[in-house]
């Protein structure tokens, strides 16, 4: 067993002294009801088409949404909803982004001269700047932030876990064995650390012809239901390869995409 460094904030152990960690506090102006995290345990699964169409589904049923894009070095968020403006901010703090619907977001890169400027950040300062947006942004009446974190179980998702008052987790994964595997490490990350999980999305799950409507399933079966059964857990959504929800992806319109294959998970989150 390795040595304690008493670094509290990059370790996931229950011991006597994590009680020194201080949870995030809301900028007083701010409201936010439930925070849901979408974490993968590796990087390329689509965690944040996940979380976009999430926060989507969530607006179309009458709800005030927010995305915290956690994903500090690789942001994509602003991208989805074609949302290009400057952050501002006054003495109150600093004000969300506002998508055409009403989704507010906060993203390193509605904090960049140049969207294509890469973040140079260490471990540490990123977690840091997670919290950040947190307590420092004006959010308005959220009745649910989304938490759009980067693959593994690093930095940030120790940050959102300790500091966040995170209400459950939505776990993506592909099909492929492998990421399964990676995927029951987040599962038993979130367990560690006493979040609830609220069940798993699988994404590319299949490619539907649009000819016969037959499922092609092109990267191997899905091991999603077995990972789900063995953790007692749901399997909330298994999204298509789609080329018109990619195209709207490139082109800024996330908000004109079908999202009725998350009717579950919408549904699971309004429960909460």
């Amino acid at each position: 067993m390795s040595e304690c460094d008493h670094n509290c904030a990059s370790c996931s152990k229950n011991c006597s002294e994590r009680k020194g960690i201080q949870k995030a506090q809301l900028n007083p102006y701010s409201k936010v009801n439930k925070v849901i995290g979408v974490i993968s345990g590796k990087g390329g699964v689509g965690k944040s088409l996940v979380t976009s169409l999430m926060a989507v589904a969530m607006q179309k049923e009458k709800k005030q949404v927010a995305i915290l894009d956690g994903d500090i070095t690789g942001p994509s968020i602003p991208k989805s909803f074609g949302v290009h403006t400057a952050i501002g901010g006054n003495d109150q703090g600093m004000y969300p982004a506002v998508t055409d619907t009403g989704i507010q977001m906060i993203s390193t890169n509605l904090l960049l001269e140049q969207e294509t400027q890469p973040v140079l950040l260490r471990g540490p300062i990123i977690g840091s700047m997670v919290a950040q947006f947190y307590t420092d942004v004006v959010w308005t009446d959220v009745d649910y932030m989304f938490v759009d974190m980067p693959p593994g179980t690093g930095d940030v998702a120790l940050t959102v876990f300790q500091q966040l008052p995170v209400d459950g987790i939505i776990i993506v994964t592909t099909p492929q064995e492998l990421v399964g595997m990676i995927v029951e490490k987040a599962i038993v990350m979130a367990n560690m650390m006493n979040v609830p999980v609220l069940g798993i999305v699988e994404n590319m799950s299949y490619v539907q012809c649009p000819d016969c409507e037959k499922k092609l399933y092109v990267f191997g079966e899905s091991h999603a239901q077995e990972i789900c059964d063995k953790y007692g857990l749901e399997l909330l959504a298994q999204i298509p390869l789609d080329p018109l929800t990619a195209s709207l992806v490139d082109e800024g319109n996330i908000e004109l995409a079908d999202t009725s294959v998350l009717s579950k998970a919408v549904d699971k989150i309004k429960s909460l």
